[in-house]
């Protein structure tokens, strides 16, 4: 593994958890702790973390903070949570909070091959190929496809990173796994 880059982390927990029945997906626990606990957890080498959505406690320093409106869908959680960093690292990492098998590794991970590539940024992709919500994104790269405001409310995250060269990183084991249902829940405490 090479030398970690410094980042800033930007926890997504502010989606209406429809599958769940409207539960804060933040305070829902697996194995006895939080999923924002685990989220946190494999973000522990971040320089500063934001997190979107309400707030709850936690033993750890972070920021929360709101999409305006709410509910505007995950680019509008992201470019909200940028927003809210005081630092300016060279990436940001971009993380759901329901994936509580993501650990620490995983990140170190995707900022490998996005630096051994030279690309924009890293993506963690399933066993099938598809794009999870666990990114490191150059921040420079990001700010230059931010869309305006207006255009950033439901616009989907694939269209947001449309123009950027994302490497794409196989998961190990369950960490690519969330909790959209409470099968999921069951499933991933059985795992």
């Amino acid at each position: 593994m090479g030398h970690l880059t410094s980042f800033c982390a930007v926890i997504l927990a502010g989606g209406q958890a429809a599958r769940l029945g409207g539960v804060d997906k933040a305070s829902v626990e697996v194995d006895g702790r939080t999923l924002l606990a685990h989220t946190l957890d494999a973000v522990i080498d971040a320089a500063e973390v934001v997190v979107v959505g309400e707030q709850v406690i936690t033993d750890r320093p972070v920021t929360f903070t709101v999409e305006s409106p709410r509910y505007g869908g995950p680019v509008a959680a992201l470019l909200t949570g940028c927003d809210a960093l005081l630092r300016a690292t060279p990436t940001v990492v971009v993380v759901a909070v329901d994936m509580p098998r993501l650990t620490a590794r995983t990140i170190r991970r995707l900022h490998d091959a996005m630096d051994e590539l030279g690309r924009d940024g890293a993506v963690l992709v399933d066993p099938t190929g598809r794009r999870q919500l666990a990114l490191v994104l150059d921040r420079e790269r990001l700010d230059a496809v931010r869309p305006d405001h207006e255009s950033q409310h439901g616009m989907s995250l694939r269209d947001l990173l449309t123009d950027l060269d994302l490497v794409e990183v196989s998961a190990l084991d369950d960490e690519y796994r969330d909790v959209d249902t409470w099968h999921d829940l069951r499933d991933i405490q059985g795992a």
